[in-house]
């Protein structure tokens, strides 16, 4: 029974998320039900191609990625797939009318860590918009369940949320992303004279896409808001831990926020949300 087959294959995406990403799973279970299945298969997505290019050492990871790329097109085009993540992605893609240019912009950044590269302006802001902005927009698509209008007047600020979230990523695993990857995001920076100021200088363009990415968030649907508001929540927290930080002492170890005060979160912001006062 297709049926069957296209309920495993959600519950593969379901899986997926929650073993990657308690956050993650966190906030898709806040969403009203009809959110939550496609918005696991978007994360399934994501995650395989970004396991591709952060994972898979000892392959060639470019084949891996060229093929992965291929095989999602098809997908898309036949309405199938053999893939499990594929095909409950595909199944979104088609449904919500997806951009597919959104999905080549995605795996066009993931392709760019395949290199060391150098980033100026305007590759750092290329990469952002693929890696994140674009999977913000997806999210977007289904929140919106076809409503171009409502699309339209809410794709800026989710692009600025996904810019927030994606920004905050590269300040927290700087220390990983150069050392063990190669990596500096960061236009213009060197690792080695980076210091406070420039970190100062980063926060403060990080400060205005938060702004713009919850403006947003009170204009989404009630079924989205609440998920995405939460995410927002323990985003900021973690920025806050990273403002009170020297560059010295991310470098020596890893940010992040503890499942106790996730829990404080969760509780206060939702109570903050059904009263209407984010």
């Amino acid at each position: 029974m297709v049926e069957l087959y296209d309920k495993v294959c959600g519950e593969c995406s379901r899986l997926i998320t929650k073993r990657y990403s308690t956050s993650f799973s966190l906030g898709i279970r806040l969403f009203a039900n009809e959110f939550r299945a496609p918005i696991y298969s978007i994360y399934g997505f994501v995650r395989f191609a970004d396991e591709i290019v952060d994972t898979f050492h000892d392959y060639d990871k470019k084949a891996l990625l060229n093929d992965f790329r291929e095989e999602t097109f098809q997908a898309i085009k036949l309405g199938i797939s053999l893939n499990p993540v594929l095909q409950s992605f595909q199944q979104v893609v088609n449904e919500y009318n997806i951009d597919l240019d959104l999905i080549e912009a995605f795996l066009y950044s993931m392709e760019m860590d395949l290199d060391k590269i150098q980033y100026d302006r305007q590759k750092y802001e290329e990469y952002i918009y693929g890696s994140a902005e674009v999977v913000g927009l997806m999210c977007l698509k289904i929140f919106c369940k076809g409503n171009e209008e409502k699309y339209l007047a809410l794709k800026d600020d989710a692009m600025a949320l996904g810019s927030a979230f994606q920004k905050i990523n590269f300040l927290r695993d700087i220390k990983d992303d150069y050392y063990n990857k190669g990596r500096t995001y960061f236009p213009g920076v060197d690792i080695e004279c980076f210091d406070d100021a420039k970190k100062k200088e980063i926060e403060e363009d990080i400060e205005i896409d938060f702004s713009q990415g919850l403006n947003g968030i009170r204009k989404l649907p009630q079924g989205a808001r609440l998920g995405v508001y939460i995410a927002y929540i323990f985003y900021y927290n973690l920025f806050n831990k990273i403002k009170r930080m020297s560059f010295d002492k991310i470098l020596s170890e890893r940010v992040r926020i503890k499942n106790r005060r996730k829990a404080y979160l969760l509780a206060k912001y939702s109570l903050k949300h059904s009263l209407n006062l984010i």
